[in-house]
């Protein structure tokens, strides 16, 4: 607890200093260490393996959903109940500008990350990066969708009204913000180059804002917030996806057997609207609002397919500027 109650401290001064300022909304790096007293390592041997220390600090990263600050306020409750339920301390990572979450996992940067199938397969064809569980949404499923969004008084009823629009897209490695919205596309005969121009935005906030403030047409977002930015008047949904495997959380692929298997067990006993619910904050707008159930890399092979078909498997992303 103490561990967190630092990080947490570190945070606030960070935070403060104005990373939430307009168009700021950026992965960063906020530099928050234990000392060394506290701040005992994994090691590595010959062969690479990662040995858990009777006080190792597991670091988690995340992908970026909202903004810094609101993901850190939800991360961190959560990083409190599974140092409770493993007895290993955790410590939260921004993943710093100009890198992303996926080779922070696949280089143990991170060992233990909240990230999307985007993310998760991304590192798994690269780093041999392990799944561990799969977020549970409001009605107890292992799935979600992406929504294509639009502002309320726009005239656009249907998606194929969008060529010739300017799209965006939340981060380039989003799976609700990127690939779904490129797979419902592609199911539509839709492609990018017949778009005005598209851009990457790096979050889901980011992407509903370009649509609010008139610098996009539409945006392809995470349905939870949607929903919650319909609900408001701020957008409105003009098409939803089907169903697609949800968000998880992966875990480096040298992490100790016994280390992973003690944090799988705590992910699958967590309780978020129960007994474990106290001290959470907003945890019913995450991506995992009931839990977390068992993950098999077989979930994920549709999503895998599509991240092939449409080039996003080899390393070479599409162009992330305006067009």
């Amino acid at each position: 607890m103490r561990a967190l109650l630092i990080i947490v401290h570190m945070l606030c001064l960070l935070l403060q200093s104005g990373c939430e300022q307009a168009g700021e909304d950026k992965v960063i790096d906020t530099g928050a260490r234990l000392d060394d007293a506290e701040l005992i390592t994994f090691k590595h041997n010959k062969e690479g393996n990662v040995h858990a220390q009777a006080q190792q600090v597991i670091r988690f990263g995340f992908d970026l959903r909202a903004s810094p600050r609101e993901d850190a306020r939800q991360y961190l409750p959560f990083l409190d109940y599974l140092q409770r339920e493993t007895g290993y301390p955790f410590e939260l990572r921004f993943t710093p500008a100009g890198r992303d979450i996926i080779d922070e996992l696949g280089h143990g940067e991170v060992h233990l990350a909240a990230v999307g199938a985007t993310s998760y397969l991304k590192a798994r064809e690269k780093y041999g990066v392990k799944i561990l569980a799969r977020g549970l949404n409001k009605e107890g499923r292992a799935e979600y969708r992406s929504m294509i969004v639009v502002r309320p008084d726009a005239k656009i009823k249907r998606i194929e009204e969008l060529r010739g629009k300017r799209m965006a897209f939340g981060d380039i490695n989003s799976t609700q913000g990127h690939l779904i919205p490129r797979i419902i596309f592609a199911e539509k005969g839709i492609e990018l180059e017949q778009f005005a121009s598209y851009q990457y935005t790096v979050s889901h906030r980011n992407c509903a804002k370009a649509v609010v403030t008139a610098q996009a047409d539409a945006c392809g977002m995470q349905d939870t917030m949607a929903k919650h930015l319909q609900a408001n008047g701020d957008i409105r949904i003009v098409h939803v996806s089907s169903y697609f495997p949800s968000s998880g959380v992966a875990i480096n692929k040298d992490v100790d057997k016994k280390v992973r298997d003690r944090i799988r067990r705590a992910l699958l006993e967590f309780d978020p609207v129960g007994h474990d619910s106290n001290g959470l904050y907003n945890w019913h707008k995450t991506e995992m609002p009931l839990g977390f159930t068992v993950a098999e890399d077989a979930d994920y092979e549709h999503l895998y397919n599509w991240l092939v078909r449409l080039g996003l498997m080899d390393g070479s992303p599409p162009d992330t500027g305006d067009r």
